[in-house]
């Protein structure tokens, strides 16, 4: 948020950062009471941390956390959307261009607008992100998972209204799935995010297999590089991605 990285660059203080970010998210659920009279403010808070406890994850309406209904939830998620809070990520067959005609609208994930807000809304501390390189005890997969589909946007044309997409397949055996899959150009290509320096990449190569595409992306906290069809590109030039 832009406050944030204000605070940082005039006081060089990281915990008034998290006092920016916890002061924007009190404003942010205050808001929700607007739009009481079409559904009650807890539930749309309720959708809100749904969307943060299941990042990474296929979005499910039928949360075990929650009190309310699925349809309570889908509806509050999607007025999430509208106000740019959430960003879903829809399933794609990804046989062809556009990928948006070959989405399946009731499998989607969620992101949430902005890496700071997910954190406090976990309660991590930033001291714990920097410091400790335990990433399943900081969830820094789904942390680097959001921060590369936010750059995606980012990065897409202004003028453009831009979708994410992702694509899965779900066997009695075996499960694979891809982040996300961009066009670039005119070639459908897969990309996964890896927190770390390493990781499998069994989906990316059955999606290169089944799909035909040219070459995929891994993304990491690896320097760049190419091995056989998988470009190798660092997390902190995700943005770049669409670009190449």
């Amino acid at each position: 948020m832009p406050e944030a990285v204000a605070s940082y660059v005039t006081e060089k203080n990281l915990l008034k950062c998290q006092l920016v970010l916890d002061d924007l998210i009190v404003s942010l659920r205050n808001d929700f009471a607007k739009y009481k009279k079409r559904v009650p403010t807890l539930q749309i808070s309720a959708a809100l941390d749904s969307v943060v406890r299941q990042m990474g994850n296929k979005f499910v309406y039928t949360d075990k956390e929650q009190i309310y209904s699925a349809f309570q939830i889908k509806y509050a998620a999607e007025l999430l959307v509208m106000a740019g809070l959430a960003i879903p990520v829809t399933h794609t067959s990804a046989n062809g261009l556009p990928l948006g005609s070959e989405i399946n609208p009731k499998f989607r994930k969620m992101l949430l607008l902005d890496t700071g807000v997910f954190q406090r809304l976990l309660g991590l501390k930033l001291s714990d992100i920097l410091l400790n390189d335990d990433f399943d005890t900081i969830n820094k997969g789904g942390i680097a998972e959001m921060f590369v589909g936010t750059e995606l946007l980012k990065s897409a044309p202004p003028y453009e209204q831009t979708q994410l997409f992702y694509w899965g397949r779900e066997g009695h055996n075996s499960r694979a799935e891809v982040d996300f899959v961009v066009q670039i150009g005119d070639k459908i290509v897969p990309i996964e995010v890896k927190s770390g320096s390493s990781g499998k990449m069994q989906s990316m190569w059955q999606f290169l297999k089944e799909k035909q595409s040219e070459y995929g992306i891994r993304t990491s906290l690896e320097n760049f590089a190419q091995y056989d069809k998988i470009k190798v590109v660092p997390l902190y030039a995700a943005g770049n991605i669409l670009k190449t």
